[in-house]
């Protein structure tokens, strides 16, 4: 299976969600310590951008028994992520001692989440409950104290929620909205790299959303900011769950009103107009300069394939 077949267009990663969430559970405590001892529940436990696996003569399997995710070091505090078929399925964090001594083991690997999901070594129907394990576990690492008054505060609500038991106050995990966009102009359309882009590669121009800030406004002032280029005619495509660590990207369009560029060099290496034919080339991977799209794992790829409309083909 080819990443083409993983993430049709309209499915980039983490968007198929099979889980019922079943927040009615997450105040009951007593509920979710008898679902945490049932044979059938099932973790995933993350270490920062990484996934804990079990390799096995199949391939490596993400979703661990809870027991057997304790045995490869993982911390005993747990995230309710919902139920898959009637089954408790959670999140899980692990230290970083407990990941060095499972590195030389050949029964478990300790893997990149970014790179399971573009080789389609993780089922794509997965990778919504591993970026809501991911998001979560990386929010509680990062929040252990109250931003109002500096206690220590304690996990809450099956994980989705730490109270301060000094000043009661409540923190609840935060999503960050991300705009991303491409930009037509006729029969072109506007993409730009990064420094840390693969060789070659190019990809919709996204940005953050600021306080106080419509969807549309930030389109537009990003799209200016980067390449000053002026546009109008925003329009709402669809959107992406992005657990770098907790974003949501909001896919747009939108059309140049002018062509010159004029490149932020802060953010941007370099940034172009490709016309369809070059588009087609870069998608496929087929471009005689070595010109590459994005990937069909993130929606600037559906972005611009929804332009194209094309066949993409096996090649990925």
């Amino acid at each position: 299976m080819t990443a083409f077949d993983s993430f049709p267009l309209g499915k980039p990663a983490f968007v198929s969600d099979i889980l019922d969430r079943a927040a009615y559970l997450r105040c009951d405590d007593a509920k979710l310590m008898a679902l945490e001892s049932h044979r059938d529940t099932r973790a995933y436990v993350v270490y920062r951008d990484s996934l804990v696996l079990a390799q096995e003569a199949d391939g490596p399997r993400a979703l661990l028994g809870i027991d057997e995710a304790l045995k490869f070091g993982a911390n005993p505090g747990t995230i309710f992520l919902g139920l898959r078929d009637g089954a408790a399925v959670f999140g899980m964090g692990i230290s970083a001692p407990a990941v060095e001594s499972l590195l030389p083991r050949n029964d478990v690997a300790v893997s990149e989440l970014r790179g399971l999901a573009m080789q389609g070594a993780v089922p794509p129907n997965q990778l919504s409950a591993i970026a809501m394990a991911k998001s979560l576990v990386n929010w509680h690492q990062r929040h252990g104290y109250c931003a109002n008054c500096g206690t220590r505060t304690a996990m809450k609500e099956g994980g989705w929620k730490r109270d301060c038991p000094n000043c009661k106050a409540e923190h609840f995990p935060r999503t960050d909205p991300v705009v991303i966009m491409l930009v037509t102009s006729g029969d072109k359309i506007l993409l730009g790299r990064q420094k840390q882009f693969l060789p070659g590669m190019y990809s919709c121009l996204a940005g953050f959303v600021e306080a106080a800030e419509t969807i549309e406004d930030a389109v537009r002032r990003e799209i200016f900011e980067e390449s000053g280029i002026r546009c109008t005619d925003v329009n709402y495509y669809m959107t992406q769950p992005w657990p770098y660590p907790s974003s949501l990207m909001i896919g747009c369009t939108a059309r140049a009103i002018n062509e010159d560029i004029v490149i932020d060099r802060a953010e941007l290496e370099d940034a172009r107009w490709f016309d369809r034919a070059e588009a087609t080339l870069m998608l496929k991977r087929q471009h005689p300069d070595g010109l590459a799209g994005p990937h069909p794992f993130a929606i600037a790829h559906h972005l611009v394939g929804r332009w194209l409309q094309i066949e993409l083909g096996s090649r990925a």
